[in-house]
């Protein structure tokens, strides 16, 4: 199918061929199901994809989504998901304050599920070197590829210091209009534009839209410093200064736009989905929000 052919909600979800609606609803389904695993029948051969790379993109989740549930069932919503990239909000890990001893150990336990920790939830970063330095020798020990954060302004040049010192690559997150800080992208990046290269842009596009910029536009204009993405949809207004989540395709926001955007600048940072309308029970919206965007990617691929 050629990229800009009409494309029906009801036919990506078709054309993704996932068989969500028939994932368990919680983690703990999933350890019943193992014990009768040598008396169950063979489950499909699903396709791998190294990296977490599906025909073009890095596909990941952002652990928020799943933040009412502990660690280890986490785990296992990601892994039945087929998902292979995880960035972990601090309930799971506090990447400002823990031992870092214990955020080894959450890396470790995540390398041993098979799954690769590409980012975080949003870190916030003081001017107070002492507290900055924790952060970066903990998202270290922890082996995580992109830190998300928010730093104060006045700690920006620290920041960069650190991020160079230790050789690690940040993401400062876009959190809409309420957000007095880096409410865009646009803002976001007038900030770090000056800044060590390891120093760039999660985009929020849910919140870079309330926050009134085109998210696809800010994708395309600030390509060489996007480092991770936050992919969710919206029935939210711009200038709304709260966020009404719903299923990736269902709302308001250009996500097949944003998707094309990601392929064309040949995005090589994480596709990290961020769902937040129903915390107490997100697995099916989560799974429907997956198989949308494979279905999308699928179809431009002609598979």
């Amino acid at each position: 199918m050629h990229p800009t052919s009409p494309l029906t909600r009801r036919e990506v979800l078709r054309s993704a061929a996932l068989g969500v609606l028939s994932l368990p609803l919680a983690a703990t389904a999933l350890r019943g199901a193992e014990k009768k695993e040598k008396q169950a029948p063979a489950l499909p051969a699903y396709p791998t994809f190294p990296g977490g790379r599906e025909n073009g993109l890095r596909l990941g989740i952002a652990s928020y989504s799943l933040r009412n549930l502990p660690l280890d069932e986490a785990i296992a919503v990601v892994k039945v998901m087929r998902i292979s990239n995880i960035a972990l909000f601090r309930l799971h890990c506090n990447w400002e304050a823990a031992p870092v001893e214990e955020c080894r150990g959450v890396g470790a336990k995540l390398q041993a599920a098979g799954l690769t920790l590409t980012g975080s939830g949003v870190v916030n970063l003081p001017d107070d070197e002492a507290k900055c330095r924790r952060a970066f020798e903990n998202v270290k020990a922890a082996g995580m590829a992109t830190m998300v954060c928010k730093p104060d302004l006045a700690a920006l040049p620290l920041v960069a210091k650190l991020a160079k010192e230790f050789d690690q690559k940040l993401a400062i997150h876009n959190h809409g209009p309420e957000d007095k800080v880096y409410p865009t992208p646009a803002v976001a990046f007038e900030a770090v534009k000056g800044l060590d290269s390891r120093v760039g842009l999660c985009i929020d596009v849910g919140h870079t839209v309330r926050g009134g910029e085109d998210a696809v536009a800010a994708i395309r204009k600030y390509a060489s410093r996007v480092y991770d993405v936050h992919l969710k949809d919206s029935v939210a207004v711009p200038g709304a200064m709260r966020d009404i989540p719903i299923e990736v395709g269902a709302g308001r926001l250009d996500i097949r736009g944003t998707l094309r955007a990601l392929l064309d600048i040949k995005y090589d940072g994480v596709v990290s989905f961020e769902y937040e309308k129903v915390a107490g029970n997100p697995v099916t919206g989560l799974a429907e929000s997956i198989g949308y965007v494979r279905g999308v990617l699928a179809a431009w691929a002609g598979r």
